[in-house]
């Protein structure tokens, strides 16, 4: 199958690839839209078994960004960067400043930031080859890691989809966090001030044992923790958590955390629909990082400092949002994630179109 046959690709603007023998960088660079402007998304570094299914998923992440820019009514387009290699073994200060350079080669149609195995501090070598890094320290426009702030959006977003589907509080409800790394971690904590008894897992298992000393969580293994008897299951670990033989063992009657591409395909998604679980939208409910992000950019650009109160205002607007597609999908009788994918590529196109008539 060809680059343009692929499920992915729909409409994707560009795609770069990028090599650097002496550093060992292979990446690439997907921009899907910049109707809305500037493509922005994160940078994962993933040891990826072979170059296709990097492709593959740099085309469905840079995707979901577009439409998680366009629900969170930001003025950003989609993209998104991966990094073929293991981040255990392989970061090195040349690797991430080749990959600055490749950034910037793409001139400013695609802003950078933090995602699966990259920090700030790597991307810190990367600015000093491109201005579009955002979610940085140490200057006035700084926003800083955006995991606490994805993990306050997915928060209140279990919070509002408990009160529909349970009609009660998060007080006394089990959920199961699938990965407790930057985003979980934080939503393990806000969670269990809120009363709710928790459930984690991770590959990881020193920070598995520190989230769960702190909060008090009971722990299990990675692949125990779809059968755990939970109301709310929260992955927030790598995508295609949500599958057919995964769904079947779910107890729970939310599906909400800050993972991208939780569902494996649309048909699982119409399938947790017909068993009446309530989905959040992966990229409506862990819009808040980019959100952050955006206030760093928008800010970069002006010239001024980062505004908390601008990130605040967009935030509530986005669950205000989620509440919009969960009263959709009732009204109309059809799943979340179809409501919320329409919505997105509405508003894209909508801006497409005002794009081309300026």
């Amino acid at each position: 199958m060809s680059l343009f046959d692929s499920p992915a690709f729909e409409g994707h603007e560009a795609v770069h690839a990028f090599t650097d023998e002496k550093s060992g960088l292979k990446t690439i660079i997907a921009v899907h839209s910049t109707a809305r402007g500037p493509a922005a998304g994160g940078c994962r570094m993933w040891p990826y078994a072979s170059a296709d299914l990097a492709l593959d998923d740099a085309l469905r992440l840079s995707r979901a960004m577009s439409y998680k820019n366009a629900m969170a009514d930001l003025e950003l387009g989609g993209g998104k960067a991966v990094i073929i290699g293991d981040s255990r073994t392989q970061k090195t200060p040349a690797l991430f400043e080749a990959f600055g350079r490749a950034v910037d080669a793409v001139c400013g149609k695609y802003w950078t930031a933090e995602d699966v195995g990259v920090s700030p501090a790597d991307l810190t070598h990367a600015r000093r080859h491109t201005r579009y890094v955002a979610g940085l320290e140490g200057h006035a426009a700084a926003s800083g890691d955006p995991s606490p702030v994805t993990a306050e959006g997915v928060f209140r977003g279990i919070e509002l989809c408990v009160k529909r589907a349970l009609n009660r509080d998060l007080s006394g409800v089990t959920v199961a966090i699938q990965g407790v790394g930057h985003v979980g971690g934080f939503l393990a904590d806000k969670l269990h001030a809120a009363g709710a008894k928790l459930i984690l897992t991770d590959v990881n298992e020193e920070v598995l044992r520190q989230v769960a000393q702190r909060t008090g969580a009971k722990v299990v293994s990675p692949g125990a923790i779809f059968d755990a008897p939970a109301e709310v299951f929260a992955p927030c670990a790598l995508g295609g958590a949500v599958n057919s033989e995964t769904l079947v063992r779910l107890q729970a009657r939310v599906i909400a955390g800050g993972a991208n591409n939780q569902l494996a395909d649309a048909e699982v998604g119409r399938e947790v629909f017909r068993r009446g679980v309530l989905y959040a939208p992966d990229y409506v409910i862990n819009g808040g990082g980019i959100i952050n992000v955006a206030g760093e950019i928008r800010a970069l650009d002006a010239g001024e400092a980062f505004d908390p109160a601008w990130v605040e205002t967009k935030l509530s607007r986005l669950i205000e949002t989620l509440g919009e597609v969960l009263d959709r999908s009732r009204q109309e009788n059809r799943p979340t994630h179809e409501v919320a994918n329409e919505i997105a590529r509405a508003r894209i196109t909508g801006a497409a179109e005002k794009k081309a008539a300026a």
